[in-house]
């Protein structure tokens, strides 16, 4: 294997800029928000109800899957190393967060450490 490790990194671009990364998914502008649902706001990626809201979107189920390809590509490549992937959104409390989990969960099976940072899940909600 190429991959020695894979960081996985949520974050949101309200908080501060994108940390250095192989590979950014930004969830912002095709993915549906839940914090404009006054139920979810508050909440994070570490309650059900903004997974389940988060997974059900069309086309993320998808992109966990094309991103866990990705990681299979960059393991087949020819240099040894750590692989760094950043996942954000506008807060980093719902999707990011969210995607990031099941994405570590995924490419977790294949052997290769997995490390998971929330950089911002514990920050306030941004009000905007």
């Amino acid at each position: 294997m190429s991959v020695t490790d894979i960081n996985i990194v949520s974050f949101g671009y309200l908080h501060d800029a994108p940390p250095p990364a192989h590979l950014t998914l930004d969830l912002r502008l095709h993915f549906n928000d839940p914090d404009v649902n006054p139920d979810l706001r508050y909440m994070t990626a570490e309650d059900l109800p903004v997974r389940a809201a988060v997974l059900a979107t069309p086309g993320i189920q998808e992109l966990i899957a094309a991103t866990a390809a990705t990681v299979d590509a960059y393991d087949s490549g020819p240099e040894d190393g750590p692989l760094t992937i950043a996942v954000g959104c506008a807060g980093g409390r719902h999707r990011a967060a969210t995607v990031a989990r099941v994405l570590a969960k995924r490419v977790g099976k294949t052997g290769v450490p997995v490390h998971l940072t929330h950089r911002d899940l514990p920050k306030p909600v941004v009000e905007r």
